[in-house]
């Protein structure tokens, strides 16, 4: 089963790089948004867990300490 989905009040210039995003891609513009909608629902971590597991995978890592203060500053200053 499929669903048919909209989106309102797409700026125009938006619409326009899109459009010119679909011609490079040799796609439809609705061929184009389709592959972008599928590349961000499969490339999207889903979880925190999964964040961490990717971040192990690529090898990150913060200076001890680190991330335990860029918690806090988030944690003080929402709007950084």
């Amino acid at each position: 089963m499929t669903v048919t989905l909209s989106i309102k009040n797409v700026p125009a210039e938006l619409a326009r790089q899109l459009r010119e995003r679909a011609v490079r891609h040799h796609r439809s513009l609705q061929g184009e948004l389709m592959a972008i909608i599928e590349t961000a629902a499969v490339q999207s971590p889903r979880s925190l867990r999964e964040l961490g597991d990717l971040a192990q995978q690529l090898g990150l890592r913060s200076p001890s300490g680190e991330s335990a203060r860029m918690v806090r500053d988030d944690r003080d200053d929402p709007d950084r």
